[in-house]
């Protein structure tokens, strides 16, 4: 039988994680290795209940330093290694992996999956729905986001998640920072009727986004030595949130409910509320009922109101216009110190050969002026390097 096992590292995701969990066991995962990076919230408590049923093998690192490309690199080989993996899936906490065909588990899709695609690219989709201060909102996400680039842009937001990459087991995976690429060469993907994604719920409350924003910035800001790209777009909510910004730009990102009738409408936003039915029906079965109901339990939420959501988003617009011009700007002046830089180097390098000495008459050359001026006429010689 062909063996599954997923990978995790997590921080803060206790309004979330039962569901997590639950959904990959009923996806036909024999196991989670996990990693607890020093949660606060609770996280770690209820994962301990998943390690004591056998489900999930539970490690702890304190440090806050954003190792993750270590650390799932390590949880990836020893699921090859310990569990001998067919199929390993590098995941977050906000992430639910499924088939397209939602009449399959996960098992059913990689059974029907040739090894010999070693790896391949899974895309990934956010889920979106009006915004709240709390909660992890599954009654609420039942959009997906399939605004357009300049539609995201407009909006700050650079663009839609990077595809997640799945992979064979093996004992020498190397899983790049943010679980995008593995070292491992794909030969191809998975044909249409088996193909696989990834719902994603980034933006689910207020509460869990500044916090996750607050654990990014500040493990990125102790580890001098990683460079993420200017595009990281935690990094970027980081930055937003030191200047005063972030409420204003996660509320513009967000769509009120007059928006998401009207993205039906204009193919912005799609409704699919198979997530939020999935979990619900999930509890009846679930390991731990109790655990996942409390995720499902919006009571708590605290929805935004309409009025607050619009003035934020008249705000968080002029915000997005003036980083955009800012972005435009800093775009033009790394263009411009780029073609300084060319043009220095095109005009050392014609100094350096307008300089240069004459050169010295080869070996061979005096030889045969030694046999003669008249064969020596007949070579032609040029005093200075082209």
């Amino acid at each position: 039988m062909t063996t599954i096992i997923g990978t995790l590292m997590v921080r803060d995701e206790v309004d979330i994680i039962a569901a997590m969990v639950e959904h990959h066991i009923d996806q036909g995962l024999d196991r989670l290795i996990v990693t607890d990076n020093g949660s606060v919230d609770g996280t770690a408590d209820v994962l301990q209940q998943y390690a004591d049923d056998g489900f999930v093998e539970l490690h702890h690192d304190p440090v806050h330093r954003k190792q993750q490309h270590l650390l799932v690199t390590g949880m990836a080989r020893r699921a090859r290694t310990e569990y001998a993996a067919d199929w390993v899936i590098n995941a977050d906490a906000d992430e639910f992996w499924v088939p397209r065909d939602k009449d399959l588990t996960l098992r059913d899709a990689l059974e029907a999956i040739p090894l010999e695609l070693i790896a391949f690219p899974v895309p990934v989709t956010n889920l979106v729905g009006p915004p709240a201060r709390r909660g992890a909102g599954f009654d609420r996400l039942l959009w997906r986001d399939a605004r357009t680039k300049e539609q995201l842009n407009a909006i700050g937001i650079f663009a839609h998640p990077t595809e997640n990459a799945l992979h064979r087991g093996d004992a020498e995976v190397v899983v790049a920072q943010g679980n995008h690429f593995v070292n491992l060469k794909s030969t191809g993907t998975p044909d249409a009727a088996h193909a696989i994604e990834v719902l994603h719920v980034p933006w689910r409350s207020w509460a869990q986004h500044e916090r996750r924003v607050l654990n990014t910035g500040r493990a990125y800001d102790a580890n001098p030595d990683l460079n993420p790209s200017p595009n990281h777009h935690m990094m970027n909510d980081y930055r937003r949130y030191q200047a005063g910004r972030l409420w204003y730009l996660y509320l513009l990102r967000l769509p009120t409910e007059d928006d998401l009738l009207a993205g039906e409408t204009d193919g912005r936003f799609v409704r699919d509320p198979w997530l939020a039915e999935h979990l619900h029906a999930l509890v009846e079965r679930a390991r731990h009922p109790d655990l996942l109901a409390a995720c499902l339990d919006g009571s708590d939420d605290g929805p935004v109101d309409g009025v607050e959501h619009a003035n934020a988003i008249a705000i968080g617009t002029l915000l997005a216009g003036v980083e955009g011009e800012r972005d435009e700007a800093l775009r033009d002046a790394r263009e411009a110190h780029r073609s300084v830089d060319r043009i220095t180097k095109e005009r050392d390098t014609a100094r350096r050969k307008a300089s240069a000495p004459p050169r010295l008459v080869d070996d061979w050359a005096r030889l045969i002026r030694r046999t003669g001026r008249a064969v020596w006429r007949r070579i032609p010689f040029v005093s200075r390097a082209p």
